[in-house]
């Protein structure tokens, strides 16, 4: 059975913004991603996992104010996620407190399978990317970056 880690961005922004095109595409390692538009694909069949993220202007954020890859270290992302969605999945189970609009599924990250840099790196930044776009606090504060 396939793990799938998905983020599924905020989808009444998709909607509400039906011009532009969505395209998305596959990448066999998980070292070559691509960004079209406003989604981002990574699967790795070798690791049996699927990263989805769909959300208007992610890809212009992560080409634009994201630090570049290799500024983190790879434990310091898998820590930061951690918080991150378990703080996320947390919040998709308490639908009457936190909008539902927002945290519409919960995140399968498991911090024992090593999912490797560029899956780390691409959820993190779009915690960040989240947090900032839709005044969120995942971990205790508003991140900058």
């Amino acid at each position: 059975m396939k793990n799938f880690v998905y983020i599924l961005g905020i989808l009444f922004t998709i909607i509400a913004c039906s011009t532009s095109s969505k395209n998305t595409i596959a990448a066999a390692d998980p070292q070559t991603k691509a960004a079209v538009n406003d989604t981002i694909r990574i699967a790795n069949d070798s690791l049996e996992y699927e990263v989805i993220i769909i959300d208007n202007g992610f890809s212009f954020w992560l080409a634009s104010t994201a630090l570049p890859r290799n500024y983190y270290s790879l434990p310091y992302l898998e820590n930061k996620n951690q918080i991150y969605v378990t703080e996320w999945n947390n919040r998709v189970l308490q639908p009457q407190r936190y909008n539902p609009n927002l945290y519409e599924m919960t995140i399968d990250y498991q911090p024992h399978i090593k999912y490797g840099y560029e899956v780390n790196y691409l959820i993190y930044n779009y915690m960040i990317y989240f947090q900032n776009t839709y005044k969120q606090r995942l971990g205790g504060y508003l991140p900058s970056r």
